[in-house]
């Protein structure tokens, strides 16, 4: 018999399954880090909890999670399947080099982030609901009125705000998380001291979001405070990514571009691993079963 395959129906299925899944892990991360982005000011990880805890409570930490899964369920759904259907078409002649790695990376997130850009938005500002004073605040029930209302108050277009920045961080990320993911298993397996199973699965995702993180910080710190600027007058906060990043640097200093590291690692890297982990089994159980 030959060597089974996933049809591209199921890979698409497994890589949305897999992000949901470590979404419901993470998710408290998420807010952290949009958090201290939106904060305009020097913060920690620490005050920031101390902050939700004290004022919003326990459950707070999961505020904006419909948001979060409807992301997953289209942004990693797409830019997985896309990126796990190319990388075996182009495998055919050999395993390829890191630089088509890379590329494939890329294409895959940038479709990926268009897709998933209103439910981005959806969650940005959910989860950054709770910062403002009561009578600020947009107080979306879920995922699914928040884009009825952003459809309605603001117009269809806004649940693309920000598409341009989101899919150049989704670039930047997929090039250095899927690249990296990729190049970071093969090396392990090289050394002699890996096999194929979680431990290797784990060690390749924690090295691949390092990576990833370090990279992508200052273009997802633009995307963030785009989605949840609001129009005083008639006039955006910003003008564009470019205008975001000018100001952090002009107003908080050049490594405000990286504020929120540590969470912003701590939900990446941990999604990452549990994103690839759940990958690799439903694939493997999907050839072992059906």
């Amino acid at each position: 018999m030959g060597e089974k395959t996933v049809p591209n129906a199921v890979k698409f299925a497994i890589g949305g399954t897999s992000g949901m899944a470590a979404t419901l892990f993470v998710q408290p991360l998420d807010l952290i880090k949009n958090r201290m982005q939106l904060s305009g000011k020097k913060t920690s990880t620490v005050s920031v909890i101390s902050s939700i805890m004290k004022n919003e409570g326990l459950l707070a930490m999961y505020s904006g999670l419909s948001a979060g899964l409807m992301r997953q369920a289209t942004y990693t759904t797409t830019r997985l399947g896309i990126y796990t259907w190319l990388f075996e078409t182009v495998s055919k002649d050999g395993p390829p080099n890191f630089i088509t790695k890379a590329g494939l990376g890329m294409l895959a997130g940038c479709v990926g982030a268009f897709v998933g850009t209103p439910a981005e938005v959806a969650l940005i500002r959910m989860t950054a609901d709770g910062r403002l004073p009561l009578a600020e605040r947009r107080n979306y029930k879920n995922v699914f009125d928040a884009l009825f209302r952003i459809t309605r108050e603001e117009g269809l277009f806004t649940l693309w705000r920000g598409a341009i920045p989101t899919m150049g961080r989704a670039m930047v990320v997929n090039a250095a998380q899927l690249a990296s993911y990729s190049q970071a298993k093969q090396a392990l397996l090289d050394t002699g001291y890996f096999e194929e199973n979680i431990t290797l699965h784990f060690a390749s995702s924690m090295i691949s979001g390092l990576v990833t993180t370090a990279a992508s910080m200052p273009v997802d710190i633009a995307k963030t405070r785009i989605q949840n600027m609001k129009t005083i007058n008639g006039k955006p906060e910003f003008t564009g990514a470019i205008d975001v990043l000018t100001k952090v640097v002009r107003n908080e200093g050049l490594f405000a571009l990286w504020k929120g590291f540590f969470p912003y690692y701590a939900r990446l890297g941990p999604h990452t691993v549990l994103t690839f982990i759940f990958l690799e089994q439903m694939t493997s159980a999907y050839k072992k079963f059906a």
